[in-house]
C-alpha cells in the first residue's frame, strides 16, 4: 500500500494484552469482536470557475462489541490506546451480564481481493487534482454556448480496518474509493436547468482524472441539462412506467431492498416479513445482493464483522428465498451470516446492510417494452427518494423522463415522482428487458443514521400501474 501502513498492534496496542482485555468483554457473551479502523478522505470542489472546497478528513478509532441475544454494549473511542481499551470493556460488559452463553463460532479468513489496497489519494499530486478540475470546467463550457456554470468534484478515500475476535482470529481490509461528478446548468431565454454525472468505485484515481475519465461525465451532464431544458410539466395520474437499465435501481433498492434486510424481518417490521418461501414478484424476477463483484462501490472483501461478502440471492423467479444478514439477527433467526454485516465508522454498531443490490435480465428486447407502452412513462433518472420498511410506500422523483404513447418516446417531462410500494410493484412487473446493468458507482444508503457506499443495478423494466405525481394532466 502507498503511504504508512495501519499497524494498531505494532503502534499502539500490545496484541496479547489487547486479546485479553477482549476476552473480559465478552466473557458469557454470545458474540463480539474488537474492530480498528483508520479512514482518510480527501474532496475537491471546483464551482464557477473557483476551487470552493479542498478539504482532507483523517480519523482512526476503535469500537467495542459485546453481544447477548438481542442486547448489544458497545464502546467506541478515537484513542487507540491500551487505556481506552480498559476502559470501553466495563461498558460493553454491561450487555452480558452474569450470562453464560456460546460465543459464536468467528468467521473464517478469505484470501480473496476485490479491488486494490493502493491509497487512492495518493494516486495524483494536488496540483494535478486541480488543473484537472478546470479543465473539466474549460471542457464543459465549450461545448455548448448555454453552459452557464459548471461544477466539478474529484473524492477519494481509503479505510483501513482490522478485527479481532477473543480465539485470536485476526482480519484486515483496506478499501479504496474513487468518485468524479459533474454538474452543469444551462440557460435558455430565461430558463434555467441542471444536469448531472459522474461515477467512481474501489479503484485508483489515475484512470477517473484522465480525459477519457470525465469527458464522457461532462458530455452526459450537458446532455440531461439540455433534456430538462425542453421538458414539459409531467402528467399525473395512474399509469404504466418502464424504468430505465442501471441506475433506476435505485427504486429496487429503496422499495424492495430495505425489505429484505434482516433485522427488518426478525423483528416482523419488513413488508415482506414471513413470507419466506413464498411468490412475493411476478415470475422471472430475480433479485440478488452481491457485495463481491470486483472494483464496485457497494463491493467489501469482508464485511465490518469479518464475514467474507457473498453473492446472495434475495428473490429467485419471483420466489423470496433470502434476507440479507449481520451475525446477530443471523444467529437470532437460525441461519447464516450473508456477508451483509455494515457499519460506518468505528463509532458505529453493525447492522444487515445491502452491497450491490440489483436485478437479473430477462429476454424481452428493451425497445420492445417500450414499444408495448401504450400511455405512461419512461423513466431513465431518479433523484432523491423515500420509503417507509414497514408497508414499502415509496416516493421517487425523476430527473429525467419521458411521455409515451402507443410506444412512441415522446416529449421528456419535468416534475415527475412515482408513487407505490414494493410488494405491489415487485407484483406488477409485466416486463423484464435482456439489458441489466450496474450504475455509475454514485450510491450511498442510509439507515438509523449511518451512512455506507452501495451499488444498485437492473435491466429495462415495465411496472403496471404505479401513480404519477406531476403538474400537467
Amino acid at each position: 500500500m502507498t503511504g504508512t501502513a495501519f499497524r494498531p498492534f505494532e503502534d499502539n496496542l500490545d496484541k496479547e494484552a489487547t486479546l485479553a482485555a477482549l476476552r473480559r468483554a465478552v466473557a458469557g457473551a454470545h458474540d463480539g469482536e474488537l474492530f480498528l479502523e483508520r479512514a482518510r478522505s480527501e474532496s475537491l470542489v471546483l464551482d464557477d470557475g473557483r476551487v470552493r472546497t479542498a478539504s482532507y478528513d483523517a480519523a482512526e478509532g476503535f469500537g467495542l462489541r459485546a453481544v447477548r441475544g438481542e442486547a448489544v454494549g458497545y464502546a467506541h473511542a478515537s484513542d487507540i490506546s491500551e487505556a481506552a481499551l480498559a476502559r470501553a470493556v466495563d461498558t460493553a460488559r454491561l450487555a452480558v451480564g452474569d450470562g453464560g452463553g456460546v460465543m459464536a463460532p468467528s468467521p473464517q479468513p478469505t484470501n480473496t481481493r476485490l479491488y486494490s489496497d493502493d491509497d487512492p489519494i495518493a494516486g495524483a499530486a494536488f496540483p494535478v487534482k486541480i488543473e484537472t478540475l478546470r479543465e473539466i470546467d474549460a471542457f464543459a463550457r465549450a461545448l455548448d454556448p448555454r453552459v452557464v456554470q459548471v461544477t466539478a468534484v474529484i473524492a477519494a478515500s481509503c479505510q483501513e480496518i482490522e478485527i479481532l475476535r477473543a480465539d485470536g482470529t485476526h482480519l484486515r481490509d483496506v478499501r479504496p474509493m474513487c468518485r468524479v461528478n459533474v454538474s452543469v446548468i444551462v440557460e435558455e431565454d430565461g430558463r434555467r436547468e441542471q444536469g448531472t454525472a459522474g461515477g467512481g468505485g474501489r479503484v485508483g484515481l489515475d484512470g477517473l482524472i484522465a480525459p477519457e475519465g470525465w469527458q464522457g461525465k461532462a458530455r452526459e451532464a450537458l446532455r440531461i441539462a439540455l433534456v430538462n431544458l425542453r421538458a414539459e410539466p409531467a402528467p399525473a395520474g395512474v399509469m404504466d412506467v418502464v424504468l430505465g437499465p442501471g441506475w433506476p435501481g435505485i427504486l429496487l433498492h429503496e422499495a424492495i431492498g430495505h425489505g429484505l434486510e434482516g433485522d427488518f424481518n426478525r423483528k416482523g417490521a419488513s413488508a415482506f416479513a414471513g413470507l419466506m418461501g413464498q411468490r412475493i414478484a411476478a415470475p422471472g424476477v430475480t433479485v440478488l445482493d452481491d457485495g463481491t463483484i470486483p472494483d464496485r462501490r457497494g463491493s467489501i472483501t469482508i464485511d465490518d464483522e469479518g464475514t467474507p461478502s457473498r453473492r446472495n440471492v434475495l428473490i429467485e423467479d419471483g420466489i423470496l428465498v433470502g434476507y440479507m444478514q449481520d451475525r446477530q439477527n443471523a444467529r437470532l433467526m437460525g441461519v447464516e451470516p450473508t456477508g451483509n454485516g455494515r457499519r460506518q465508522s468505528h463509532a458505529h454498531v453493525p447492522m444487515p446492510r445491502m452491497t450491490n443490490t440489483y436485478m437479473l435480465g430477462g429476454d424481452t428486447a428493451p425497445g420492445d417494452i417500450v414499444a408495448d407502452l401504450k400511455d405512461g412513462i419512461y423513466a431513465v433518472g431518479f433523484g432523491g427518494g423515500q420509503v417507509d420498511i414497514t408497508n414499502g410506500k415509496f416516493v421517487f422523483s425523476c430527473t429525467e423522463a419521458y411521455r409515451v404513447k402507443n410506444g412512441v418516446v415522446g416529449a421528456p417531462v419535468k416534475g415527475a415522482t412515482l408513487i407505490g410500494d414494493g410488494a405491489t410493484a415487485l407484483q406488477k412487473i409485466r416486463a423484464v428487458g435482456d439489458d441489466p446493468a450496474l450504475d455509475p458507482g454514485i450510491g450511498n444508503c442510509g439507515k438509523a443514521g449511518q451512512w455506507v457506499p452501495v451499488g444498485v443495478g437492473q435491466p429495462t423494466m415495465m411496472i403496471g400501474g404505479l401513480t404519477v405525481g406531476g403538474s400537467g394532466s
